[in-house]
């Protein structure tokens, strides 16, 4: 088994990016550029081969690649993005994800942002969010039932993405703050919840056994390495004020060679 992680540098637009929920604030773009680079580098020494797409002027978001697809082993379905001023980034995109999977495409009036999806194991959970709503929900739930796959419904609030509110981290485990979701749609996980005193630090990359936390959620990567997982802390405190975690900028792809 072999990971391949596609990434895109970082915008010198990203100043216009789309924001949800945070007030906009100046971001340092050449400081936003070395964390991503740091964030590359980190998946490289955890084991990933990593496709690094040139940065993208004109589309301020894009180096959001999550947010574009919906990936599994079988295929790769290109969405069609809540936030319209993104639905460019999908072209681009497309063209390396077709070197690894079939695509699919989402059709109007279905919107779905790839931040909304959560895996485990065979079991998708698709947030209904701002930016992803019910037929955006259907339609990857009909895409992928031929797979195999449930999609579940999540209902979100108070937050961008259902992976804002909640990450999985492999064994059945769920990392999430139950303010912004209904745990009770997570029913099978186990659900850790987020210290208090860091209520947006639920975003986080499990890559392998390590998992990823952002640099200023301290109490939380204490928490997940008790919880017995390797714990990799990255500073992303610019691509934070643009409402970045630590899924959003990777797409990461198991190939079976």
């Amino acid at each position: 088994m072999t990971l391949t992680a596609i990434t895109r540098g970082v915008s010198p637009a990203l100043n216009r990016c789309e924001l949800g929920y945070l007030s906009r604030q100046e971001i340092d773009i050449a400081k936003a550029v070395r964390q991503h680079q740091a964030y590359e580098e980190c998946l490289r020494e955890l084991g990933a081969t990593v496709i690094s797409l040139p940065a993208e002027p004109d589309l301020p978001d894009s180096m959001f690649v999550e947010d574009p697809a919906v990936v599994v082993a079988e295929t790769a379905i290109l969405t069609r993005m809540g936030a319209e001023s993104r639905r460019a980034e999908t072209e681009s995109l497309a063209a390396v994800l077709a070197r690894f999977r079939p695509l699919r495409h989402m059709r109007e009036p279905a919107t779905l942002e790839g931040g909304d999806v959560l895996r485990a194991g065979s079991t998708l959970y698709a947030g209904l969010s701002r930016r992803s709503n019910p037929a955006g929900v259907e339609q990857l739930a009909n895409e992928l039932s031929s797979f195999g796959y449930t999609v579940k419904a999540v209902p979100v609030h108070g937050c961008l993405h259902l992976k804002s509110a909640c990450s999985y981290l492999g064994e059945q485990t769920l990392l999430a703050n139950r303010n912004w979701i209904d745990p009770g749609a997570f029913g099978g996980l186990r659900i850790v919840d987020v210290p208090p005193q860091e209520p947006h630090a639920a975003n986080v990359l499990a890559v392998g056994g390590t998992v990823l936390v952002a640099k200023s959620f301290p109490f939380t990567a204490a928490l997940i390495e008790r919880l017995g997982w390797k714990v990799r802390t990255l500073d992303i405190s610019e691509l934070m004020k643009a409402e970045a975690g630590l899924t959003c900028s990777s797409i990461l792809l198991e190939n079976v060679e």
